[in-house]
């Protein structure tokens, strides 16, 4: 389930990386049509790219976000919390065998 989801993510992650390079083809179309200068088409590329990563950045967080709740959902505990767990029962067992000498 887990892999499900990330391979989603990913997936939208790649169409924004296809996006971007539609946003160029846009901006190539509108310097045409707009008559714009060299210098104002770079800006206006910048533009588009800054605001290409902010949205990148903000579905990335959403995701993680999204994939932990659906976690939580189905009683999955974080990695850092069964680690713990992990050393706390490796730790019972050996004070069990030392009680049973």
């Amino acid at each position: 389930m887990l892999e499900f989801v990330e391979k989603t993510v990913l997936t939208s992650i790649g169409a924004l990386s296809l996006t971007s390079k539609k946003g160029e083809e846009l901006l190539k179309d509108l310097k045409e049509r707009l008559d714009l200068t060299e210098e104002e088409g770079k800006k206006l590329l910048s533009k588009m790219e800054e605001v290409a990563k902010e949205n990148q950045t903000r579905l990335e967080e959403l995701a993680r976000e999204e994939v932990a709740k659906a976690c939580q959902r189905m009683g999955m505990v974080p990695e850092a919390e069964f680690e713990k767990v992990k050393k706390k029962v490796a730790q019972l067992e050996k004070q069990m065998k030392s009680l049973e000498k």
